[in-house]
C-alpha cells in the first residue's frame, strides 16, 4: 500500500494470512484502518465503539493528539541511539516512573512479558537459586520464564520442560503464607488476574503475601501490565489495597500506544541488578519514551482517575441488569461479566462486534471483559450499554 492506493480488502488480507502468517491468532473478520478516541473504522467505513482499548493499552484512547504530537516531534528527531548512550526520553521516564510509584530505579524494556522476565531475573539475582511463588488464575506472558509463571495447562503443556522453581498457590491466604520459606526469592502476583477473567486478589491475600515475603525475606512483586496506569481508578492498582510491593511491572497502556514495558523497584531492591545482567536492543527507545512520558502524564491526572471510579460505577451497574450476566466484577474500568448457563460469551463477543460494532472481548467460555479507554465518556457508556442490551 502507497501513496493514496486503498487499503487491501478483508479477503486479500485474509488470503495474506493465510499463506503467509503463522496461525497464531484467531482474528475477527474486521479490518481496521482508524481509530480515535474511543472509536474505530473499519475498512467499509463502519464506526465501532471500542470498548477493550486494544487490551488495556489505549487507555489514552486512539490517537491522542499529545501523544501523536509527541511521537512526531520524536520520530523526526532521533529514533535509536542504544542503551551504550544517553537518552534524554529513557532517564526522565525512568525518573517519572520512580516517582510516581515505589521510589527505586527502573529498567526499560519492550513488553509486558519482557517487565515480568526482569522481573523473575532481579528476585534471583537478589536471591541466587530461589523459588518463584505464583498464583492460580496469574497470568505474566508467553516467553519461558513468565510461562512458567503462568500456571494454565493449555498454555504451558505444548512447550515443557519450562524453567524450574515455581510454587503455584491458590487464591488463599494461608496457603500462600506455607508456601513461602526461606528459599523463596520472590512471590509475583497480579493484583486483579486480567486475562482469566478479571478476578480481584483480595487484600487478605495480598497482606498475606507482603507478611511472608518480610518474614523470609523474599521480594513481593506485582505484576501492573494491565492493572496499570490508572485502569483501576488510581494510577497503580497497589494504591488502593494498602500493600506496598518490592517492585512492580508495567506494559501495555504505559506507551499510550506504542511498545514499552519497564521493572520499577523500590529502593531495597534498586541496586540488585549489575552492568551486563539484563539488556534489550531496543528498550528504552526515544521514540516510545517520548510517547510513554505523555501517556503516563495523563493517567496521572486526578480528575481522570476520579472518572474512571465514576463511570467504572455505572458501567458495572449497568452490566448487572444485562439478562444473560450471571455476575459482575472488577474495579474501576477494568470491568468483566460471567455468563449465564447456556450463553457462550465468545459467540456474544463476536455478535457484539459484527451485529452492534461494539469491540469487547471473551477470556473464556462464559466470561466477557470490558475495558474501554479512559477517557470514556458517560454517553458512551450508555451507548455501549444500549449495544449490549440489544444482544438479548
Amino acid at each position: 500500500m502507497s501513496g493514496g492506493a486503498p487499503p487491501p480488502s478483508l479477503a486479500e488480507l485474509q488470503e495474506l494470512e493465510r499463506r503467509y502468517a503463522i496461525p497464531t491468532y484467531a482474528r475477527a473478520p474486521v479490518q481496521f484502518v482508524r481509530g480515535s478516541g474511543c472509536s474505530l473504522w473499519d475498512s467499509e467505513g463502519n464506526e465501532y465503539l471500542d470498548f477493550l482499548a486494544g487490551i488495556s493499552v489505549l487507555n489514552v484512547g486512539h490517537c491522542h493528539p499529545r501523544v501523536v504530537d509527541a511521537i512526531r516531534e520524536q520520530v523526526g528527531t532521533l529514533t535509536h541511539a542504544t542503551n551504550l548512550y544517553y537518552t534524554a526520553q529513557a532517564m526522565q521516564l525512568s525518573a517519572r516512573l520512580s516517582e510516581s510509584s515505589l521510589g527505586g530505579k527502573v529498567f526499560l524494556c519492550n513488553s509486558g512479558a519482557e517487565a515480568n522476565e526482569a522481573a523473575i531475573k532481579l528476585a534471583r539475582r537478589a536471591r541466587p537459586g530461589g523459588r518463584l511463588v505464583v498464583c492460580e488464575g496469574g497470568f505474566h506472558g508467553r516467553t519461558y520464564g513468565a510461562l512458567s509463571a503462568t500456571p494454565q495447562e493449555s498454555k504451558q503443556a505444548p512447550f515443557a520442560p519450562l524453567v524450574p522453581g515455581f510454587v503455584v498457590v491458590p487464591p488463599d491466604p494461608a496457603a500462600l503464607d506455607a508456601a513461602v520459606t526461606e528459599d523463596t526469592a520472590a512471590v509475583l502476583l497480579e493484583p486483579i488476574q486480567g486475562e482469566t477473567g478479571i478476578h480481584i486478589l483480595s487484600d487478605a491475600l495480598l497482606g498475606s503475601a507482603r507478611e511472608a515475603c518480610d518474614r523470609a525475606g523474599a521480594a513481593l512483586i506485582f505484576d501492573e501490565i494491565q492493572t496499570g496506569m490508572g485502569r483501576t481508578g488510581s494510577l497503580w492498582a497497589y494504591e488502593q489495597t494498602g500493600v506496598v510491593p518490592d517492585a512492580l511491572t508495567s506494559a501495555k497502556a504505559l506507551g499510550g500506544g506504542l511498545p514499552i514495558g519497564a521493572l520499577v523497584t523500590g529502593e531495597r531492591l534498586a541496586d540488585v541488578l549489575r552492568p551486563g545482567d539484563h539488556g534489550s536492543t531496543f528498550a528504552g527507545g526515544p521514540v516510545a519514551c517520548a510517547a510513554a512520558l505523555v501517556a503516563l502524564e495523563i493517567c496521572s491526572e486526578p480528575v481522570l482517575l476520579e472518572r474512571v471510579r465514576e463511570l467504572g460505577e455505572r458501567l458495572a451497574a449497568g452490566l448487572a441488569e444485562l439478562p444473560y450476566a450471571a455476575a459482575v466484577r472488577g474495579r474501576g474500568l477494568m470491568l468483566a461479566i460471567d455468563t449465564i448457563d447456556g450463553v457462550q460469551a465468545p459467540e456474544l463477543a463476536r455478535r457484539a462486534l459484527l451485529e452492534q460494532r461494539l469491540v469487547v472481548n471473551a477470556t473464556g467460555p462464559a466470561t466477557i471483559r470490558f475495558e474501554p479507554p479512559l477517557i470514556v465518556t458517560e454517553n458512551q457508556v450508555d451507548e455501549a450499554l444500549g449495544r449490549l442490551q440489544s444482544l438479548a
